[in-house]
């Protein structure tokens, strides 16, 4: 039996809650005449502290155990779960997801390469201090954006941590184990002015400690952003509408890329069948120039992984080079269906869910154009910047999102902020009409998260600089 460690981890199954033999000939007997299958084990803590206007309104601090085991045949999968660590209910659970291989007939697909990369720290991040300390840092920072500027007239700060801890128990006998810190600190503002309020936000983290984000340095920074943006959305007009080019900024916009165009990428969907981008593997789907990547190996980003849920190996995945469609991201299942390779991509919310294909940090490669360049090209057209919610429907890869922070933009100048200004269009039609890429590819903040099928995962976006040709926008102006 082998173990391969890619971090040091407290949380220890096999020594506290069941023997590794015995657990390992429970898995087999599930997966006896399967294609594949795992036991996931996972520990997980976290903790979210919320201070709103001027007092705390939320200290919360969560836990939570479990494991997962699955078969799977062919098409079909079977999946148990429980809290109850024992070797009864790893039985139970057993017998349950055996019910799905049948009378067998498949043979067990190759493992998983094993892997010792160490793409973030063990350390738990909730450690890096004190409870006084983190809320005298909340309290710091609703002070200092108050004082920025006296239309301020409500500031929401808050400071989260988490620790995942997870094992893998292949039943070729391999054990994989990894630690997954996440950290995130968020600022809200709301500032009025002739009784007029509006807001901005602004935040990020990554995995890493909570230490990097309790600075001064990092969190004035992050205060000052939510009120720049607050402020540029109560002098902003009604946003036109009608058909026009829209110039996306760099970094967040990204998550445009990763709705519209990357869950269309997705094995499972390409599978089925189901995905616009279904049978156009080989074929020109964007502008020449269009290079786009699922990158889980980036350190200490949001969307990383040093295995995926499965115990493959992340990797650093091209799916779209210079505009023709070379890759999809795949969990095992998928890819040994459609006779291709996985590619670090099966992942899962918590040991409750079975791994499906999922984005990990998704962007675009940066091209040659100057962004002041490509702005003073926009005759007639909306400059975003940042973005919200949105809607994506895969199998035609029509879109609508909502714009955060965006601007009027003709002749090349950029003018008024535009308030209410919606983005439509599809997919496929936009990586057509790309029609400048900028030099300045940057990824976000760390501040993604990704639902799919009631799972939700954090994941990373990125872009440079675009201009997209002929999208619809929706807005208010008359």
């Amino acid at each position: 039996m082998r173990t391969v460690t890619t971090k040091n981890s407290g949380f220890r199954p096999f020594e506290t809650s069941f023997d590794e033999n015995a657990a390992l000939g429970i898995l087999r007997s599930a997966v006896a005449g399967a294609d594949d299958g795992e036991l996931f084990l996972e520990r997980r803590r976290s903790e979210a502290l919320v201070f709103d206007d001027g007092r705390v309104k939320n200290a919360s601090y969560n836990a939570s155990e479990g494991f997962g085991l699955r078969a799977v045949n062919g098409e079909t999968a079977g999946y148990a779960h429980s809290t109850d660590m024992t070797e009864a209910a790893l039985t139970r659970a057993a017998e349950t997801a055996r019910l799905a291989v049948g009378s067998g007939g498949g043979t067990l697909a190759p493992a998983p390469t094993p892997t010792n990369q160490r793409l973030y720290t063990d350390a738990n991040p909730m450690d890096d201090a004190e409870f006084s300390v983190k809320l005298d840092t909340l309290k710091e920072i609703d002070a200092y954006a108050r004082a920025l500027d006296p239309r301020v007239v409500q500031v929401s700060a808050t400071m989260a941590a988490s620790l995942q801890e997870v094992e893998i128990l292949r039943p070729e006998g391999i054990r994989v184990r990894d630690v997954r810190p996440m950290t995130r600190l968020n600022v809200s503002v709301i500032v009025e002015q002739d009784g007029r309020r509006e807001s901005g936000n602004a935040g990020g983290g990554g995995r890493y400690g909570l230490s990097r984000l309790m600075v001064p340095e990092h969190w004035r920074k992050t205060a000052k952003e939510a009120l720049r943006i607050a402020l540029v959305n109560l002098s902003a007009e009604p946003a036109p509408a009608g058909i026009m080019d829209v110039v996306l900024g760099p970094g967040w916009p990204g998550i445009l890329l990763h709705e519209a165009i990357g869950h269309g990428l997705e094995g499972d969907f390409n599978r089925k069948k189901t995905s616009a981008f279904a049978g156009l593997m080989g074929q020109r789907i964007a502008s020449k120039g269009v290079t786009v990547l699922d990158d889980g190996t980036i350190p200490d980003r949001r969307g990383s992984i040093s295995f995926d849920d499965e115990g493959t190996q992340s990797g650093k995945n091209v799916l779209i080079e210079d505009g023709i469609l070379v890759g999809l991201m795949q969990d095992r299942q998928n890819a040994r269906l459609m006779g291709v390779p996985a590619t670090g991509n099966g992942r899962r919310e918590s040991y409750a869910h079975a791994p499906m294909p999922r984005m990990t940090n998704t962007y675009m490669l940066g091209g040659s154009a100057e962004p002041a360049d490509i702005i003073a090209d926009l005759k007639d057209g909306i400059y975003a910047v940042g973005f919200g919610g949105g809607q994506v429907d895969i199998t035609n890869g029509k879109f609508v999102f909502s714009c955060t922070e965006a601007y009027r933009v003709q002749n090349g100048i950029v003018g008024a902020p535009v308030k209410g200004a919606t983005l439509i269009g599809d997919g496929a039609t936009a990586l057509q009409h790309i029609r400048a890429i900028g030099n300045d590819m940057a990824l976000d903040p760390g501040m993604g998260n990704c639902g799919k099928a009631g799972q939700w995962v954090p994941v990373g976006v990125g872009q440079p600089t675009l201009m997209i040709g002929g999208l619809t926008v929706g807005g208010s102006a008359q």
